[in-house]
């Protein structure tokens, strides 16, 4: 019987001793969509990805993939998908015509239909540019992540699936590997894993975001947005005036702080959330998360007059989808942690997390900028 679901995930769950990487996680995505696949580092995103690609078997529950399970039918879902992991799979000496000519080969696709598809990949990508360099080793990572993106394109399939393929992109790269995702995925269902949310907002109708191996959120990004039940504001303040009878000295000292502020707003109303705002060098601001229920700008308002600070900005905008991740993830333990609370011993520990973090191809670096 004839589906539109190209992707499904069923109870999928993968463990490593008794540290479930995933833990019984459910959910589909319909042909033709986009979707955007979030969660913090070690909260199961890559190993998903590999589970769905066939590169690794699920301990239990199921994964299929243009209607094959990646478990009985591996190679036919391999067939049905295109793979762009997030270090992209190429052969640095190689030319991009020779290394689209031997992918071709692997994929068995027809020596009658190389030329053909090869220049359409590379129309699709934008590669025309990278054609006149000896070797792949030889281009910018930004052409090298499209040659990437050509590869996974070669045979046509109709689902990609992409894990973090901007992370070591500059702004421009970014921006202009963004626009060709969000062109091929008029035609195809695309999974896109990435930490820049704004990337998704921009490209990607439906986020779905991992937690602990499980399914946090499901939905367009302004629906999470709406049902957080939360309004963020922002309010800045002029920082640059001078204590009256101060002290020569610490006439040029900023009259109000960050700490200062952030202890008045809280004054307010001990249950919002109050964290530090971008502002200019002669001003102090915060984006403060309340309750939908209640406009909180009069009260904030009456604290500026009260403390007799002079009033810069003080609006009222929808909650973001950066604070919504925030709040669906927030207390995620790491892998380590997770292991140890698991009760595993330590030789066993170790080695499970080892695996797991290899799993998720996530290096401490990354840990440390979480």
């Amino acid at each position: 019987m004839a589906t539109d679901v190209m992707i499904e995930a069923r109870d999928l769950t993968k463990r490593y001793g008794t540290y479930a990487a995933i833990d019984k996680l459910n959910f589909s995505i319909r042909r033709g969509e986009v979707v955007g696949f979030l969660g913090p580092n070690g909260a199961g995103k890559s190993t998903t990805m590999r589970v769905l690609t066939c590169f690794i078997a699920p301990s239990s529950g199921t994964a299929t993939v243009g209607g094959n399970d990646v478990f009985e039918k591996p190679l036919a879902a391999r067939s049905v998908v295109g793979y762009l992991p997030q270090r992209a799979p190429l052969y640095q000496e190689m030319g991009v015509i020779e290394y689209l000519q031997f992918v071709a080969k692997l994929r068995a696709i027809p020596a009658s239909e190389h030329k053909s598809r090869i220049k359409k990949v590379i129309d699709i990508c934008g590669l025309g540019d990278a054609l006149t360099k000896d070797s792949i080793g030889d281009l910018s990572k930004g052409f090298q992540q499209r040659v990437g993106l050509a590869q996974a394109l070669l045979h046509d399939p109709p689902i990609l699936i992409l894990d973090e393929p901007t992370s070591d992109l500059d702004p421009i790269e970014k921006a202009e590997f963004i626009e060709y995702i969000k062109a091929i995925g008029r035609d195809r269902t695309v999974m896109l894993s990435t930490h820049n949310l704004a990337e998704v907002e921009q490209s990607c109708p439906r986020v779905l975001i991992v937690s602990r191996g499980k399914l946090a959120a499901d939905g367009a990004p302004d629906d999470l947005a709406n049902r957080s039940g939360k309004t963020r504001y922002v309010l800045e303040i002029a920082a640059d005036s001078a204590k009256s009878g101060a002290h020569p000295r610490e006439a040029s000292k900023p009259a109000v702080s960050i700490d200062e502020l952030i202890e008045a707003v809280r004054g307010v109303d001990k249950e919002l959330t109050v964290t530090i705002h971008e502002s200019d060098p002669d001003s102090v601001a915060v984006q403060v998360l309340g309750p939908s229920s209640n406009d909180l700008r009069r009260d904030l308002f009456n604290l500026v007059v009260q403390k007799q600070w002079t009033l810069l900005e003080l609006r009222k905008d929808a909650v973001q989808l950066e604070e919504v991740f925030r709040e669906l993830t927030v207390g995620d333990a790491k892998a380590g942690d997770r292991i140890a609370a698991a009760g595993l011993k330590k030789a066993d520990a170790s080695k499970s997390s080892s695996k797991a973090d290899e799993d998720e191809d996530e290096d401490e670096e990354s840990e440390d900028k979480e």
